[in-house]
């Protein structure tokens, strides 16, 4: 059943034009589809609530809507269901009679800011860790160099446009429900520019800028990690109509290394030690980012000690400090053993008694006879 339009728009029957108009104004704002993007439900309260205007705001359907109610619609609406005025759109209408509050017109002839470019950069271990500086080849749109960016032939210049007059503009009336409104489009001649190029630059073709390749030198601060991101002000394609150029925007990829594996500023390396030198102590060279340094193994230590070299890390960014190295020491088990090497080391494990890991191992195994008989 069809709604009381005098309902729809929250007025009286007794309500003058002037409170209808505004009551419409206030409903048609509030369910704008630039106001509720998507939503099918306020797209088709919004067509009722025109439909409710449509009637509500002309004396003789108001007066027919009186007497008959829906009745009295001809043809299934009063004037072909609120939705569209004489070719008039309601969006064309809503814009026209609140201003430009939710499609609000940009000058076409404008300044325009130039587009950024992203450019991918793949980076050594070593390179990420301590800076580098990289040339970096980049595509981007240039002022054209004979025209200066005009667009006309050397020794010309563009001229106003003979159509609007140099606004990029053009005005068409139409009436509506309303009255008489003016809508405003970009000029069909020059295409919104306000000037027109009677005889276009050769070097260019009349656009006033050209793709060009470019070798931009990119220092790459120390510190930096796979998807970190710089920003190189003004590197990108250049502005139109004078507005200023884009940004060259660099994403970094860094490769891993085949010994060092990285933990924000520490770097992290496995040295293997034979079992007699874990159990001895010794020295020996470890690689680090600094080159190979001599690094103490203390008597006794066990397989997964960790060893901190500190200062042997990676640069932190915008500071002159440094992470460590951690280094994790993996005792290798030998094998392929000789007879000879064998009968050395049964002697050996003869030798070990209570002091090492026999005590252990009967330590051990009491826990667990403990632990099953109570």
């Amino acid at each position: 059943m069809s709604r009381d339009y005098y309902d729809v728009l929250g007025v009286s029957r007794e309500a003058t034009k002037d409170e209808i108009k505004r009551a419409y104004r206030k409903l048609a704002r509030e369910y704008h589809p630039d106001v509720n993007p998507g939503d099918k439900s306020a797209e088709e309260k919004l067509k009722t609530i025109n439909e409710a205007y449509e009637v509500l705001s002309d004396d003789e359907n108001r007066a027919r809507y009186d007497q008959f109610g829906h009745l009295g619609q001809d043809g299934g609406g009063f004037g072909g269901g609120g939705t569209d005025f004489g070719g008039f759109g309601v969006g064309d209408i809503f814009d026209m009679f609140f201003g430009n509050d939710f499609t609000a017109e940009r000058r076409h002839n404008a300044p325009q800011q130039g587009r950024d470019i992203r450019v991918d950069v793949s980076l050594d271990f070593e390179e990420a860790a301590f800076g580098v500086e990289k040339k970096i080849r980049v595509r981007r749109s240039e002022q054209c160099g004979v025209c200066h960016g005009s667009g006309a032939k050397e020794g010309t210049r563009p001229t106003t446009c003979p159509t609007c007059g140099g606004t990029g503009q053009t005005k068409v009336s139409r009436k509506t429900p309303f009255g008489y409104f003016q809508t405003v489009h970009p000029c069909d001649r020059c295409g919104g520019e306000g000037t027109v190029i009677e005889d276009p630059c050769r070097e260019c073709g009349g656009k006033g800028y050209m793709e060009k390749k470019r070798v931009i030198n990119v220092k790459i601060p120390s510190g930096v990690d796979s998807d970190s991101r710089l920003r190189v002000a003004g590197e990108g394609d250049a502005g139109i109509r004078g507005g200023s150029p884009g940004d060259l925007y660099v994403f970094i990829t860094v490769k891993p290394h085949e010994f060092f594996r990285r933990r924000g500023y520490d770097v992290l390396y496995e040295l293997p030690i034979t079992f007699v030198q874990a159990a001895l102590g010794c020295e020996v060279n470890t690689p680090t980012l600094d080159g190979d340094i001599a690094l103490k193994i203390p008597e006794g230590t066990q397989s997964d000690t960790v060893l901190r070299l500190r200062g042997k890390g990676i640069e932190h960014l915008q500071k002159n400090t440094r992470g460590d190295q951690l280094v994790k020491v993996k005792v290798v088990t030998p094998s392929n053993l000789t007879e000879e090497q064998k009968e050395i080391l049964r002697k050996f494990d003869n030798t070990c008694v209570d002091a090492n890991h026999q005590v252990g191992q009967k330590g051990f195994f009491k826990r667990v006879k403990d632990a099953f008989m109570g």
